[in-house]
């Protein structure tokens, strides 16, 4: 089972949140989660605006960054660069559910790069998001 979870996935298991024992529980078994350095952009400004909103603390974030970058060196993520027709398939994607399902940018270039990645599964925690990933044939 290939997987792309999104940042609100990947920063839940990183930041304790509401939705941490889900993300926890969606990683006892052991899949393979694609991560790209969008994620890692990502996740580092998810968590700075925990710091921002007074969440967690600056050391805080330290040790979740330094812990995701840990768990990237041990290859408990499979890194994979966004693939080149991602952006094409984002603005294909705004054409056909935007305005349908709401969805802004961000959702639509995490759906896209799972495609385009050859998932199986979208994970998230954001519904429209999931909406979009299941109208394109992604479990979620």
């Amino acid at each position: 089972m290939t997987v792309y979870a999104d940042t609100s996935v990947l920063v839940s298991l990183y930041v304790w949140d509401s939705h941490s024992l889900a993300a926890r529980e969606l990683m006892k078994s052991h899949p393979l989660v694609c991560f790209t350095p969008f994620h890692l952009a990502e996740c580092f400004h998810a968590i700075a605006q925990q710091v921002f909103q007074g969440r967690i603390s600056p050391d805080q974030a330290d040790f979740a960054c330094n812990d995701l970058k840990r768990d990237l060196t041990a290859g408990v993520w499979r890194e994979a660069p966004v693939p080149e027709p991602t952006f094409a398939v984002c603005a294909d994607l705004a054409r056909q559910y935007g305005s349908k399902l709401g969805v802004h940018t961000l959702y639509s270039l995490h759906v896209a790069c799972a495609l385009e990645l050859k998932a199986d599964h979208f994970w998230t925690f954001d519904e429209r998001q999931a909406k979009l990933a299941r109208a394109r044939g992604l479990k979620t």
